[in-house]
């Protein structure tokens, strides 16, 4: 506790460390855009996410009246779009039935949509006080290599072992900086692969470096290699405008907007075959499309090799029903976009 008064990041959603008053420190609201933001990303990566975000959507309130489209714009480039499904839902039920109120009890905040034993633990506890344990990557590190745990930290029986451990050492008083504390730890000195044993306030009591094994630990299994596949881009300009579509409510970049894109393509030629798929998804006739450019993606479970391919129309009408829209690529503010689609967009204006 005491290093983390001295080294503590000073971040837009957190207390000062150094003020001993535990009451209206933070706002909960920031500490739950926060924690969503935080999981499976950099904080350096969240903080000008958060402060855009919050400006927008100051209060729970803002953010349960918002429209979904709007909640994925303000999110497009952090990733994980999920996450951002889950807090715009999640602050709807604390309007309909919390009268907007963040409760300070662990297990109401559990029982919200998409908020999980971490976040209900991390906003328990940081916001309010309340002695709740957290358990994220960080933490996990931290405790495994002080206890110089052998056993994979992914199995379920060492997950639940970690949390105890997590649970016996919170004290009574400022669990929630102590929380912290543990997190920045392993964020800043106690990192996966170069931890600064040299700095860290604990390292007398971690049996990982006592027995050189801190560079070894934590063991995790195996990751399974990334699946690898081929998606065609193809950017349809008719009058200086560009078809996009949404994309379903569910799966990969779910409600978020885009150039067509074929995931299908199996062996053919592609530039033939994507005429015939454009014509009948969409009802459009299109010249054979010229390759514009060629990126790749990384997902946490798949590489993508994205083929922009760029064509003009020269007949048909779109098909009734079909989820799109034309626009100019100068006017997309208030369609969200993934990574993706933004590179491709940013190609075509380039043209």
């Amino acid at each position: 506790m005491g290093w983390y008064r001295r080294h503590a990041r000073v971040l837009p959603w957190r207390a000062d460390p150094q003020r001993e008053d535990d009451r209206g420190r933070v706002d909960p609201y920031h500490v739950l855009v926060s924690e969503a933001m935080l999981q499976q990303t950099q904080v350096a990566t969240v903080v000008d996410y958060f402060q855009r975000f919050i400006r927008a959507l100051p209060t729970v309130f803002e953010l349960a009246a918002a429209d979904e489209q709007r909640v994925l714009s303000l999110w497009q480039g952090l990733g994980y779009y999920r996450r951002a499904r889950h807090l715009h839902r999640a602050a709807r039920a604390l309007v309909d039935q919390h009268g907007g109120t963040i409760p300070r009890n662990a297990a109401k905040l559990a029982a919200l949509p998409g908020i999980g034993p971490y976040t209900a633990g991390a906003v328990a506890s940081i916001a309010f006080q309340q002695r709740e344990a957290v358990v994220d990557g960080n933490v996990a590190r931290v405790l495994a290599r002080l206890e110089a745990i052998e056993a994979v930290i992914d199995e379920p029986a060492t997950r639940r072992h970690l949390w105890r451990l997590a649970a016996a050492l919170l004290p009574s008083r400022r669990p929630g900086d102590f929380n912290q504390a543990m997190m920045e730890l392993g964020a800043t000195l106690c990192r996966p692969r170069s931890p600064a044993c040299g700095d860290c306030p604990v390292a007398a009591l971690c049996r990982a470096h006592q027995c050189g094994l801190e560079r070894q630990l934590p063991r995790r299994r195996p990751r399974r290699q990334p699946q690898t596949v081929e998606h065609h881009i193809v950017a349809i300009e008719r009058g200086g405008r560009w078809l996009l579509e949404k994309r379903p409510d569910d799966g990969l970049w779910a409600g978020m907007w885009q150039l067509p894109v074929n995931e299908t393509l199996d062996g053919e030629p592609a530039a033939p075959a994507l005429v015939g798929w454009v014509h009948s998804r969409y009802g459009l006739d299109i010249a054979p499309p010229a390759t514009a450019a060629n990126f790749t993606h990384r997902t946490t479970h798949r590489t993508i090799h994205f083929h922009l391919w760029q064509a003009s129309t020269h007949g048909g009408r779109l098909r009734r029903g079909t989820a799109a829209l034309w626009r100019r690529l100068d006017q997309l503010e208030d369609l969200p976009l993934a990574n993706p689609q933004r590179c491709a967009i940013t190609t075509l204006q380039g043209c």
